[in-house]
């Protein structure tokens, strides 16, 4: 019966070797399907930083015009709270 089994899978080492692989590949707390995915949502954790980043500086730079320019801060209230002057109608036009 053993003698139809080829040497390379009687060696205690090689297959050892072999099950420490596969535990480690597939089912191990750290294995590599964990930390590809551990890696792809890093990756995508820093395209939101980035994002968030540059609205940040927009952001910022919008409120330091709004704080130094009347005009900004009076063409902001008419377009977003809808605000008026004395003597002015407003009308409001949906888009469907």
């Amino acid at each position: 019966m053993w003698s139809k089994i080829p040497s390379v899978l009687k060696n205690k080492y090689l297959l050892a070797f072999l099950a420490l692989f596969i535990w480690l590949l597939f089912f191990d707390n750290h294995s590599i399907v964990q930390q590809w995915r551990l890696q792809r949502q890093l990756n995508e954790l820093r395209r939101e930083r980035m994002f968030y980043l540059e609205e940040i500086k927009r952001d910022s730079t919008e409120i330091e015009r709004l704080r130094n320019d009347p005009d900004a801060m009076e063409r902001y209230a008419r377009e977003n709270y809808m605000m008026k002057r004395e003597n002015e109608d407003v009308y409001i036009i949906v888009e469907e």
